[in-house]
């Protein structure tokens, strides 16, 4: 991991769940939750700060949020002991759980209370030049972050299995966020690039998404959505009972203008509900067919 991006993160709120009757099994100094940058810290802040105190309020210990800067500085911050709580991508989430004893628990669910999934894909904009995946090599594109699932590991395999190399056949720039690579895209700053299926919810839900202004070149089979993880090294009984919390929240709890966020971008049935490591294996596969390593991204 380049040490460039292992610094984490900004401090978005205090203690979220001040009010909270205070749980005798409460970790000294609360729980700290980390989530990555999947969409802007201004989109982020006040969904994930009422997330946090609702947290708070079920467990009983004061919560602070913090949004990370990269993908890899969240893992960074569980490897130091600075994240009790992680939302990471599934990509994320496997190098998390290889170097910071990250552990999924819990994961937005869908109707059936079954763990929700979404799409990854790359597209253009009409009259980029770009009529078909193959014209995508020699051409700017955009990816997100270099340990996001949808926003590089699935566009990087997409293009592989065309037969084009990812690192030497396209002119890839990182972006940073998926709000950051769709804006580039948007904005016609590249021909082409990694757009997923949250990131055009969310667009919709905003008023920023015009079907007609993209064409899909590839997309996805369904990918597993963020796992909700704990730090693995946490007190046993104390981490059972918050594993058992967080995988079953009510979101219908949250303000209205939070449940159309989730709803919009992680979860329409606004419930919480189980996840097993084993979910991921997926993930796995894919970084060894696309000899991905884990220690450099």
């Amino acid at each position: 991991m380049k040490r460039s991006t292992l610094f984490f993160a900004v401090s978005l709120g205090g203690l979220a769940a001040g009010n909270a009757a205070l749980a005798a099994d409460c970790p000294a100094g609360g729980l700290r939750f980390g989530v990555e940058p999947y969409e802007s810290a201004q989109r982020l802040l006040p969904v994930y700060t009422d997330l946090s105190k609702l947290i708070g309020d079920k467990i009983g210990c004061p919560v602070q949020l913090f949004v990370a800067t990269s993908y890899t500085a969240e893992i960074e911050a569980m490897r130091n002991d600075k994240l009790e709580i992680g939302e990471f991508g599934p990509l994320g989430y496997v190098l998390a759980h290889q170097v910071a004893k990250a552990e999924a628990v819990a994961t937005f669910g869908d109707a059936e209370g079954k763990p929700s999934h979404y799409y990854a894909s790359i597209v253009t904009w009409p009259g980029s030049g770009i009529d078909k995946l193959a014209d995508v090599k020699g051409k700017s594109f955009a990816f997100s972050d270099p340990a996001s699932t949808s926003g590089h590991l699935f566009p990087a395999f997409g293009l592989s299995k065309n037969g084009i190399d990812p690192d030497a056949d396209v002119k890839g720039i990182y972006a940073g966020s998926h709000t950051a690579s769709f804006e580039a895209l948007r904005n016609h700053k590249v021909l082409a690039g990694e757009l997923n299926s949250e990131e055009i919810a969310s667009a919709k839900l905003h008023n920023e998404y015009d079907d007609k202004a993209y064409v899909t070149l590839w997309k996805s089979g369904p990918i597993p959505i963020d796992p909700i993880s704990v730090r693995g090294d946490l007190d046993s009984a104390f981490k059972a009972r918050l594993a058992e919390v967080l995988s079953s929240l009510d979101l219908r709890d949250l303000p209205e203008a939070d449940q159309k966020f989730l709803a919009a971008n992680e979860d329409p049935a606004l419930r919480t509900v189980p996840q097993v490591d084993g979910a991921f294996d997926q993930i796995r596969d894919l970084v060894t067919t696309l000899k991905v390593d884990l220690s450099k991204l």
